[in-house]
């Protein structure tokens, strides 16, 4: 699933990524968007609560980042 053309690049946080990100945008982790763990990204990552999924989108000016907490 995660090589398909339209599924943007994607990865699972470490403990230590997710705090840094945390710290860098002054945010607690229940002020990110949420991603259901039923989510198909969500079982091919083998994301569990409360783990970090980095997504990359990119668009026409660059390249953009978001992140959603798994629930």
């Amino acid at each position: 699933m995660l090589k398909h053309v339209l599924v943007p690049p994607c990865s699972k946080l470490t403990e230590e990524e997710k705090e840094q990100i945390l710290e860098k945008h002054n945010i607690s982790i229940l002020q990110l968007p949420k991603i259901l763990s039923k989510d198909p990204l969500a079982k091919t990552l083998k994301a569990k609560k409360d783990d970090v999924i980095k997504i990359e989108h990119k668009t026409p000016t660059g390249k953009t980042t978001f992140y959603r907490r798994v629930i």
